[in-house]
């Protein structure tokens, strides 16, 4: 697994890949607000699904909330 820190952008598969791998959670950003918060599920190119929910990738904003 690469080395995440708190507050990382995640834009690549290979982030969303690692944080499902190691059960690393993510918060979820629209614009400058924060939104949700949990793991991620399964993730396309153009969602992402944390708590059942489709999160379009081009409308929010990925961080990583390692040891949440």
């Amino acid at each position: 697994m690469r080395l995440y820190y708190n507050g990382q952008a995640l834009t690549e598969d290979i982030h969303f890949e690692d944080h499902i791998e190691h059960a690393v959670p993510i918060q979820i950003y629209e614009e400058n607000a924060h939104y949700d918060i949990g793991f991620v599920e399964r993730y396309d190119g153009s969602h992402v699904i944390v708590n059942q929910t489709r999160y379009p990738r081009s409308r929010f904003h990925f961080v990583s909330r390692p040891g949440y």
